[in-house]
């Protein structure tokens, strides 16, 4: 049985979207499998990068795109399917950024997610980017891309039973309840 909250967090091209899908299809073979992409393509390279994920998945998941909202898209399907895979709340905050940088704006769209989470009737798989590991970026803008993606990160590792940080392509448990 699969919990109902698990957080896959790690570094670029670290194996978090293929442990992600494979948690998921482990867990709830049987059952409607629901995939929520946040990413918004800007450019060939990142429709190409999207294409290949949609590759990955076979028939039995739907994908819903949801750029920012997705509090009520885990609201709104959770009762319908076994499992809500998001992927990715890092592009999720750059989306939300993109439209404001007001903290109470973006912290509530985080609480929001929490509670959403919370009220989930399935279990729920979120991808996230680590990013705090790296420099201080230049300018304001990665600055607080940086920070939101991090209080984002901590948010939702809070409220999971599960937390995998991926390292290389190996899955390391850093969070796991019965």
């Amino acid at each position: 049985m699969l919990n109902k909250r698990t957080l896959v967090i790690g570094g670029c091209r670290s194996g978090k979207s293929k442990t992600a899908l494979e948690l998921a299809e482990k867990h709830v073979s049987d059952k409607k499998k629901i995939f929520i992409a946040t990413c918004i393509p800007t450019d060939t390279e990142m429709e190409n990068r999207v294409e290949k994920h949609k590759k990955e998945r076979d028939g039995s998941w739907q994908t819903l795109e949801v750029p920012v909202h997705l509090a009520k898209a885990v609201i709104e399907n959770s009762h319908k399917a076994g499992v809500i895979l998001i992927d990715c709340i890092t592009l999720w905050m750059n989306n939300i950024l993109m439209k404001t940088q007001s903290c109470e704006t973006i912290t509530g769209h985080v609480q929001g997610l929490v509670k959403a989470l919370d009220r989930a009737v399935c279990p729920v798989i979120m991808v996230s980017n680590e990013v705090g590991a790296g420099i201080v970026p230049e300018n304001n803008l990665a600055r607080l891309f940086r920070d939101y993606a991090g209080f984002a990160n901590q948010s939702l590792a809070g409220c999971s039973e599960n937390v995998i940080w991926m390292v290389a392509g190996i899955p390391v448990k850093i969070k796991r309840q019965k």
